[in-house]
């Protein structure tokens, strides 16, 4: 990790069970050092904020795509025999089916969206040709502990810091927006069940589960106890999807998992911010 959207002090409870490599993913001699000698590799590494997608496009083509074509190139190269892909939701732009199934046609209404296919299509010719074992989930919208001060932060992570200083949510567009929130820690479950059980294929990561932005902004301000605040609105942003919701019929066949409810979910999240921060709720709380 070259730790330019992450923070090292969110794994410093682990540094003496694993070795961390500071590096970019582009960086050939990098991620040959960090993928000699293991049995799997698990790919998060990318630039994934569909608006910034817009400015930089062939930014986000190198790190997301050509650095997907290095860490492959390498894991073949050394031996690794399983490839666990995290795609995205964005490569179904806006999906005619919803909840949406893996089988959609992929039709990306965003560069992000557009190199995280490209790459899907990298990951599924290494596997033809070399043999490589892979999974490829697409995750819908992760959220949890851990995700702070960051323009990559997800929508929740961006409430809840407005929240915690009594400012109102700012919600782009009317809110109608319909998105599957899933617990970071059930994502970590399914990629560990993946690795143990030498699961390939393609699955949506998600909870099959849709919740309108507008009411996620009441639920994170109801997980601070306040009342008296209310959301405010801004301009609609290019590239943002309109309904995203997961198919997850082919992911419960294969793994067998609880998701977190999303209240619950939000509770663990504001407390964790809290205590990190070490703030605690506004005073109308």
């Amino acid at each position: 990790d070259n730790l330019s959207n992450s923070d090292l002090r969110n794994i410093e409870g682990f540094l003496d069970e694993v070795v961390f490599f500071k590096g970019d993913v582009r960086d050939s001699d990098v991620v040959s050092k960090a993928v000699e000698g293991v049995d799997a590799v698990v790919h998060l590494a990318a630039l994934i904020d569909a608006v910034e997608s817009f400015e930089k496009p062939l930014l986000y083509h190198e790190v997301n795509v050509y650095g997907t074509h290095v860490l492959l190139k390498k894991c073949v190269d050394l031996g690794v025999s399983r490839f666990i892909y995290a795609s995205t939701t964005a490569v179904y732009g806006e999906p005619v089916k919803v909840p949406t199934p893996e089988d959609e046609f992929l039709k990306p209404i965003n560069p992000y969206g557009l190199t995280k296919a490209l790459s899907e299509e990298l990951v599924r010719y290494y596997s033809r040709a070399y043999g490589l074992k892979t999974t490829i989930f697409r995750l819908f919208n992760v959220y949890g502990p851990k995700q702070w001060r960051s323009r990559y932060a997800g929508v929740i992570t961006k409430f809840i810091e407005r929240v915690s200083k009594g400012e109102p949510p700012i919600i782009f567009g009317d809110g109608e927006q319909v998105r599957d929130f899933i617990y970071v820690k059930d994502v970590a479950k399914v990629f560990v069940k993946s690795l143990e059980e030498g699961v390939d294929g393609v699955y949506n990561l998600g909870t099959g589960r849709g919740v309108k932005i507008k009411d996620l902004a009441e639920l994170v301000i109801k997980a601070f106890g306040l009342k008296d605040l209310k959301p405010i609105h801004a301009p609609p942003r290019p590239g943002d999807i309109v309904r995203s919701v997961a198919d997850i019929t082919k992911l419960k066949k294969t793994f067998n998992i609880e998701f977190t409810d999303l209240e619950e979910g939000l509770k663990k999240t504001v407390e964790d911010y809290l205590r990190k921060l070490n703030l605690r709720k506004p005073d109308n709380a």
